[in-house]
């Protein structure tokens, strides 16, 4: 079985950058009551002309840069995005074209905020199996584009960015000791956008109206429950396969969907806060994107070095929740 590790992180968010404060002048809401309920403080807005694509390269080349690999080096570039820059061709394609990556086949992931791991399952599996070899694992979103921004108890949660991770067989570099997803369709409603696909299509003037085409959260106090026990549950599903236990992580990056459901899932799993790596005050929830953000953070700002154990979980719409235990 080959060792699959991780050789470089990239991130990038966009310049500007959107504070409650000014949230304050468009919106019967204020900083104090967004922060208290969510722990944002701002997040990041793209620009006019930037796409996703846009986003996910510049976060793929300083992952590939870290990495010392060249864009003849891809052969496979997995991009989990619930915001592509078109639905044909896949977000992938176009960041393919971007890249210059004409070795590299692509395609998109949707499984919203735990995308980014399960693109590195993906990845991981496919290394294993010998069909690749140099993978770009890449997670980016606009969800400012895709929410109501009259609809206070959502609008306010969603930011923009991207993150991606090289990742190979080698001797060397964070090796993914495992990789866990999983999903339950049946209750997977709480999170959704109703417009868009084939169920109300063509767009038009009514579904329009009835907002059919942002993205919805439905039942914010059970999704807040059911949040919680999968993000715990994910984070034990990961120890238990490989022999540790909660206390053996170094540190631990959780989805940035709430400080209220991360503080849930420590207290639940009985660590200190002091482990799990926050960046949800500076950037809000980026959906897909929040996991390999923060693990490009805190791998560039000294909070990751050798022999870390690092465990990243997440849980989003589908639903689905996922895990990834990481020795670096």
């Amino acid at each position: 079985m080959k060792r699959v590790g991780i050789i470089g992180t990239g991130s990038y968010l966009p310049e500007k950058i959107l504070t409650n404060l000014d949230i304050e002048k468009f919106l019967d809401t204020s900083d104090e009551w967004i922060y208290t309920r969510t722990g944002i403080r701002s997040r990041r807005v793209a620009a006019p002309d930037e796409v996703t694509s846009d986003l996910c390269k510049v976060a793929c080349e300083r992952a590939m840069e870290m990495a010392g690999v060249k864009a003849d080096d891809i052969d496979l570039i997995i991009l989990a995005t619930i915001t592509p820059d078109t639905h044909c061709p896949a977000g992938a394609n176009w960041l393919e074209a971007k890249l210059g990556c004409d070795r590299a086949v692509s395609f998109d992931i949707t499984a919203a905020c735990s995308g980014f791991i399960f693109a590195l399952h993906v990845a991981d599996r496919l290394i294993k199996s010998g069909s690749n070899k140099m993978v770009l694992v890449v997670a980016g979103e606009i969800m400012t584009r895709v929410v109501n921004w009259k609809e206070r108890e959502s609008c306010i949660l969603w930011g923009d960015g991207a993150g991606a991770a090289v990742v190979t067989a080698t001797d060397s570099g964070a090796e993914v000791l495992s990789t866990h997803i999983n999903t339950d369709g049946a209750n997977g409603d709480t999170l959704l956008m109703p417009g868009g696909g084939s169920k109300t299509t063509p767009i038009s003037y009514e579904s329009v109206d009835k907002g059919l085409h942002f993205l919805k959260l439905i039942e914010g106090n059970k999704s807040f429950k059911v949040a919680v026990n999968k993000f715990a549950d994910a984070c034990e599903e990961a120890l238990a396969y490989n022999g540790y236990t909660i206390e053996d992580p170094d540190v631990i990056i959780p989805h940035q969907a709430n400080i209220r459901i991360i503080q849930g899932m420590a207290k639940k799993l009985k660590v200190p806060m002091e482990k799990v790596y926050l960046t949800i005050e500076k950037y809000g929830n980026i959906s897909s994107a929040t996991v390999p953000i923060a693990l490009d953070e805190a791998v560039r700002d000294g909070t990751i070095t050798k022999d870390k154990l690092v465990l990243l979980t997440a849980f989003g719409g589908g639903l689905t929740w996922a895990s990834s235990l990481i020795r670096w």
